[in-house]
């Protein structure tokens, strides 16, 4: 875990800002990737005449592969470093993104979405980690937060391109998109350094059973579990309400069109929810971040999923998407700073890998409830459950980790 503060900075051979930048391009373009997937789900159910399950089977794969990636890629970061891992995870998942274009049935898509989750699973936490390294103690956790508001900026490219290419051009044509940021993995070879902290580790990494078996150690434990029943709570609850949610509006009565310009609308409210969890973090502390943007998205999701009016659907969805992306952006802030360098790649890595778990359970969940005629109030009321379990997860078993050291 981290240590009590030293006073000593890293000192990265890139400046923060252009780290920042650098890594943060790279991660728009897996939200771009994600969010373009919950546009074409909807396209898709209506031009293979998918049924729900099947819809929830798309997302839920692609959450099978981040598992895979999430938990192999982790603890290859571990062994080769940050920034190889990195540059190979952006190759693949978008290569494998733009091939799923030219499919023709659902399983050839299937496929293609377990390789693109792989990628984007493996790349996520790596990415995070290397920032977490790279930065020192006392703004760490805000630039952390702060790359993972690039998130927002790839969901709304995303829903850009489903309102405007989806409906006149086809969702071929959203998905040949993203396999362009592919070639920016050549900038990245070239410019990016690795992370000085595995660069300067003079510990040797253990065996893979090794790192993994640390990670339940009696100085561990306790930060192990409390990560993994939060990353699975807040991703189980991510991928089942936001995969769906251009689908859950065309449930709710709104044309194609018009839920596509809705989750636009919702989307926009992603960047103030970063922006105030990057402001907070460094001053109230990790914990409180966390769990205070958990209870909101809990709340919001149980009235967005109880909302008949409009209005009331707008605003809700518009909280759903500050607090949630908010939540996820102090996770991956919090999440490094439990481990030492040597296991920080196969801790943050497994408890991805964990949440990643939640993902599959997820969007299935949406789909064989709707198959079976369940309500959307109730469906979106057990997320709401689910994201409280965190909550107490976050204040029983986090400690605080605000402005320390890593270790």
């Amino acid at each position: 875990m981290a240590t009590a503060a030293t006073g000593r900075t890293s000192s990265p051979a890139i400046s923060k800002n252009k780290l920042l930048g650098t890594a943060g391009l790279a991660w728009m373009f897996d939200a771009m990737d994600v969010g373009i997937l919950s546009f074409v789900i909807a396209a898709l159910a209506a031009d293979w005449a998918l049924t729900p399950g099947q819809m929830g089977w798309i997302g839920s794969v692609n959450s099978i592969g981040m598992a895979v990636g999430a938990f192999a890629f982790g603890l290859l970061a571990d062994r080769i470093g940050r920034k190889n891992v990195f540059i190979m995870t952006l190759v693949l998942f978008s290569v494998a993104s733009g091939l799923s274009a030219a499919t023709t049935g659902l399983a050839a898509f299937l496929v293609l979405r377990f390789i693109v989750g792989a990628g984007l699973g493996g790349e996520l936490p790596v990415a995070s980690t290397l920032v977490s390294e790279s930065v020192g103690s006392k703004e760490r956790g805000r630039v952390v937060v702060l790359l993972e508001s690039f998130w927002a900026g790839g969901w709304l490219i995303a829903a850009l391109i489903s309102y405007f290419v989806i409906p006149e051009y086809g969702w071929r044509i959203a998905l040949v998109l993203t396999a362009l940021p592919a070639l920016y993995a050549i900038y990245l070879r070239l410019h990016l350094p690795d992370s000085p902290e595995f660069t300067a580790k003079k510990e040797k990494t253990g065996t893979v059973m090794q790192n993994l078996a640390s990670l339940w150690s009696s100085k561990y434990r306790k930060p192990t579990l409390m990560l993994w029943i939060v990353w699975f709570t807040v991703v189980f609850s991510y991928y089942g309400m936001f995969l769906w949610l251009p689908s859950v509006m065309v449930m709710k009565g709104f044309d194609l069109i018009h839920s596509f310009g809705y989750v636009l609308l919702m989307t926009v409210a992603q960047l103030p929810g970063y922006f105030t969890a990057a402001w907070l973090i460094e001053k109230v502390g990790r914990k409180f971040v966390l769990s205070v943007f958990m209870i909101g998205t809990a709340v919001s999701a149980l009235v967005f999923g109880s909302a008949e009016v409009t209005w009331i659907l707008l605003t809700a969805g518009a909280f759903l998407s500050f607090f949630n992306l908010g939540a996820w952006g102090a996770l991956y802030a919090y999440s490094p700073e439990q481990y030492p360098t040597v296991i920080r790649g196969t801790g943050t890595g497994t408890a991805a890998a964990v949440g990643r778990i939640g993902g599959i359970f997820g969007p299935l969940l949406v789909g064989s409830l709707v198959g079976a005629g369940v309500g959307l109030g109730p469906i979106f009321a057990i997320f709401c459950g689910a994201i409280l379990i965190g909550v107490l997860a976050v204040v029983f078993l986090g400690t605080e980790t605000k402005q320390i050291e890593l270790e």
